[in-house]
């Protein structure tokens, strides 16, 4: 069964860093576009950035570019997504979940919610000022 389960989150004061962990287990990793979704009160879940299955594709959402960076440790035993966030601000507060597309076809990676079939419990990032 396939299951992703994130750590990572916390605290932090505006201008801080943190570094979100995803890990990934169940299913064959090394084909699947991991992507990384955050969601704040009151609104829809959002696209923060994704890795495509060759690792060649990081695409990240605009206001994301130069602050955060995607990374994946991928292996037959383990496979660990990463999102490395620095000079966070308060509007990036939100719960940050990863997600996997199966669909194995699909070379650039999507930035659509609804295309990724498996998603994690989320973790908690709060920015203060």
């Amino acid at each position: 069964q396939v299951q992703l389960v994130e750590s990572g989150g916390g605290l932090v004061q505006a201008g801080g860093s943190l570094r979100l962990s995803c890990a990934a287990s169940g299913g064959t990793f090394r084909r699947y576009t991991m992507g990384w979704f955050r969601q704040a009160p009151g609104k829809e879940r959002e696209f923060v950035g994704a890795i495509s299955w060759s690792n060649a594709d990081t695409p990240l959402a605009d206001s994301m570019k130069g602050r955060f960076t995607i990374s994946i440790s991928r292996d037959s035993a383990k496979n660990t997504l990463y999102l490395q966030m620095n000079s966070l601000k308060p509007e990036d507060t939100a719960v940050y979940y990863c997600a996997a597309d199966f669909d194995t076809s699909r070379i650039v990676p999507s930035k659509r919610v609804d295309l990724y079939e498996k998603w994690g419990q989320g973790t908690q990032v709060t920015v203060t000022s």
